[in-house]
């Protein structure tokens, strides 16, 4: 029997990357009343359009639920540089959760936890049983890569993914997908707001995960460094052991979810009626053209 293939969707993430996609060039697809639907209708477009490419048998929406997690409890830089959202794109927040729900694809998200935390321990609920595509823009995700775990990025429109395998993610950076994070730890992310090591950058930090294996090999191999990497890994120890991490995605989380619960549903014209009814048009009539 052929495997079940998941689908897991970064939420958040496909989310604001519709809502600017639109907002910046002034398409808001407001409701009568005036309210912005650009990101809701953008986000059900680009999993429906994935759906359409990916061919799964089941989805799965992970979605982050504020701004606190236990990363923050960690370190309050986490994430502490990112703009609040504009004011058009916190109704569509829910909207968007609503609209999952309404085309029958299962909302997971808890306060406190990210969503890559879901998406990770989705990847392990079934470990040999299924295949999983990720969508998502973050290369976090590149740690959870396996022989049953694509990751299909975002790119340009609706259509174009840079699809990452085990072997192509081995063939380009000569590490484990889960060294990964041992890589960032070492090169910190600006956008989550954690330093790693100052004056280490992404190039030399891989080369020290190639060469020793994991933050803790470096550690332990500190004397053979030049003594300027030496120094400045010394000097940022404190901030390395928590930049690691920070960087881990957990894949632990227990998941109270059968595979049936999250399997692709059929659509039928009521659904059409009622996107049309919540003056969500623009994916009233793509139901309508493409799945109908």
């Amino acid at each position: 029997m052929e495997k079940p293939h998941i689908m897991l969707v970064d939420g958040m993430a496909v989310l604001f990357r519709s809502y600017f996609a639109t907002a910046g060039v002034g398409q808001f697809f407001r409701t009568e009343s005036g309210l912005a639907t650009n990101g809701v209708q953008g986000f059900a477009r680009h999993v429906l359009t994935a759906k359409s490419l990916m061919k799964p048998t089941h989805i799965a929406v992970c979605w982050d639920m504020g701004a606190h997690t236990f990363r923050t409890d960690m370190f309050d830089g986490y994430k502490a540089n990112r703009p609040a959202p504009p004011e058009d794109m916190v109704h569509q927040f829910d909207q968007a959760r609503e609209v999952s729900e309404l085309l029958g694809w299962k909302n997971y998200g808890e306060k406190g936890i990210e969503a890559d935390d879901f998406i990770g321990s989705f990847t392990k609920k079934w470990p040999d049983e299924a295949d999983y595509t990720i969508i998502t823009g973050d290369k976090d995700m590149l740690q959870l890569l396996n022989p049953s775990v694509k990751i299909a990025f975002m790119k340009k429109g609706f259509h174009i993914y840079d699809l990452y395998t085990e072997t192509r993610f081995g063939e380009e950076y000569g590490i484990l997908p889960e060294q990964f994070a041992d890589v960032k730890a070492f090169m910190g992310d600006p956008s989550d707001g954690y330093p790693g090591v100052k004056g280490i950058g992404p190039k030399t930090a891989l080369q020290l995960i190639q060469r020793y294996g994991s933050v803790e090999g470096v550690l332990d191999h500190l004397e053979e460094l030049k003594p300027a990497q030496k120094k400045k890994i010394e000097e940022h120890q404190d901030m390395l052991a928590l930049s690691k991490k920070l960087a881990v995605i957990k894949d632990d989380l227990q998941l109270d979810v059968a595979l049936e619960e999250i399997a692709v549903p059929d659509y039928s014209a009521e659904l059409v009626r009622l996107f049309d009814e919540r003056e969500f048009r623009l994916l009233a009539r793509l139901l309508e053209k493409s799945f109908i």
